[in-house]
């Protein structure tokens, strides 16, 4: 009765090197499409970063495939206009809407670009309807949250919370600073926060009022 599941094994074995097989293969297939945008093979569409940049090539199938928005701005139907050869992100540097796209085309994005762009690229997923690329922003905001960025985490964590599920972020946010509230309030990061944010800075201070009364 005990022999019976190692007489499975090879049949275990023989399972995961056939679904390790599968997986190597989509990897190769899906490089593809990355390797399309490096190239800028067949490319019908610009993309122009809003600090006067150089206008990155692309491909508008793979644009509306990825972002409802990029879709209807792309569909000459939706926009009761013809399709532009040209559009702009105004919001992005031309270093940011290069990871834009190198996501887009290939779903993932070297460790330290998302570390550079996070918060570019947490508005503009929020703006373009990306939620992937939105959730793998929020993942990395909480896992990277510290005294030295919680503000402007829980800033851009704000600004989107209405549209996503950051409101999961921005009580995280809200929790470290409230938390860490003797270490950050008498920055200048801080005023500067609260002159720019006055809505966060009275649900800060609510929160660590409430904070405080529990902890007596």
């Amino acid at each position: 009765m005990q022999a019976q599941p190692l007489a499975n094994l090879p049949k275990w074995i023989n399972s995961l090197n056939e679904t390790h097989n599968e997986l190597t293969q989509k990897i190769d297939f899906l490089g593809n499409i990355v390797q399309l945008f490096r190239s800028q093979l067949l490319t019908d569409i610009h993309l122009k970063p809003g600090n006067g940049g150089a206008p990155i090539p692309a491909h508008r199938a793979l644009l509306a495939a990825r972002s409802e928005i990029f879709k209807t701005m792309l569909d000459p139907d939706a926009c009761k206009s013809p399709a532009n050869d040209t559009i702009t992100l105004p919001e992005l540097n031309h270093e940011e809407l290069e990871s834009l796209l190198e996501f887009l085309y290939s779903g993932d994005l070297a460790p330290e670009k998302l570390e550079r762009h996070v918060y570019a690229l947490t508005l503009a997923a929020d703006k373009y309807e990306v939620p992937y690329l939105l959730g793998l922003c929020e993942r990395h905001m909480v896992r990277s949250l510290d005294a030295s960025n919680a503000l402007e985490v829980l800033e851009i964590s704000d600004s989107v919370c209405c549209r996503s599920s950051s409101g999961d972020l921005k009580e995280t946010a809200v929790k470290y600073v409230v938390k860490n509230m003797e270490e950050l309030a008498f920055s200048g990061k801080y005023e500067a926060f609260v002159a720019s944010n006055p809505h966060l800075a009275v649900q800060v201070t609510r929160a660590f009022l409430v904070d405080a009364k529990l902890a007596r």
